[in-house]
């Protein structure tokens, strides 16, 4: 019985041992953990701070340290990536500060919420009665192409095949087709959402230097060929696209960021509550 006794007191012994060793352990990672914070090392820092979970669970008040580290380090992650995202902006508006007025804004603030950007040889009043691709880009960055007829009788076309030489590029049927008359004379438009287009807009672009064949495709076809003045508008408003949905891109992140930021902070008062 004995014998017993001491062995027991051993193991008991060993395993106090052992527990001090864990919290010891986790306050080591725990120390790392806040040097790298320190230093702005914030993947490292919450790697460490994760490990002490895994590895120590049972080490409570260092993980409770660790919980209160680890708020730290999203605040200081998130205030971070605003700053970055805020120097983003600053660009952005810049490049289209530098180039907007070499567009005409068309916005009825009636009815519309969004208005749409032409390039000047394009708007309406100068193209009546002309069969031709025009592009538009809206104030948040979406760009789309309009395939416009009105060569004389209907063809009904849903769709348009861009070409030069061999090389060519079709667009699907059209979602949103448009048919009128102007004093007697069929008009038809059919739009193509950049990404819906069949990538007419990107050969365009690519071509835009080159003698870029239309076809117009419905009950018949009708070919014709597009204007340099044209392909130039397609090349000016892919670039203002980019500029303007990096805009609303970098909105969206800086809303998300600010979320995140009001998140940890609702967090750390409620922990010193």
């Amino acid at each position: 019985m004995k014998k017993i006794g001491i062995l027991c007191l051993i193991v008991s012994i060993g395993l106090l041992s052992c527990g001090d060793n864990g919290v010891k352990k986790a306050e080591q990672l725990l120390e790392k953990a806040q040097r790298s914070f320190e230093k702005g090392q914030f993947s490292e820092a919450k790697l460490q701070i994760d490990s002490i979970k895994v590895l120590y669970p049972k080490a409570f008040e260092v993980r409770k340290k660790g919980i209160k580290l680890m708020q730290q380090v999203d605040l200081k992650e998130q205030e971070k990536t605003l700053v970055y995202l805020d120097s983003m902006m600053t660009t952005k508006v810049a490049q289209f500060d530098s180039i907007k007025s070499h567009f005409v804004l068309e916005k009825d603030t009636a009815y519309q919420e969004v208005g749409n950007y032409f390039y000047p040889t394009q708007t309406v009043e100068k193209n009546i009665g002309r069969t031709f691709l025009r592009a538009q880009v809206s104030e948040q960055g979406e760009m789309t192409m309009t395939s416009i007829y009105c060569a004389g009788g209907n063809i009904h076309h849903t769709a348009v095949k861009v070409s030069v030489g061999e090389d060519a590029a079709v667009t699907p049927t059209s979602k949103d087709i448009y048919e009128t008359t102007d004093l007697g004379r069929p008009i038809e438009k059919a739009d193509y959402k950049l990404g819906e287009d069949g990538g007419a807009v990107a050969f365009i672009v690519q071509h835009k230097d080159q003698n870029v064949q239309l076809q117009f495709i419905g009950d018949k076809t009708y070919r014709t060929a597009m204007q340099s003045n044209d392909r130039k508008a397609f090349v000016e408003l892919s670039n203002l696209a980019r500029i303007l949905s990096g805009i609303e891109q970098i909105k969206k992140e800086q809303k998300e960021a600010n979320r995140k930021i009001e998140f940890v902070k609702r967090k750390m008062q409620e922990s010193a509550d």
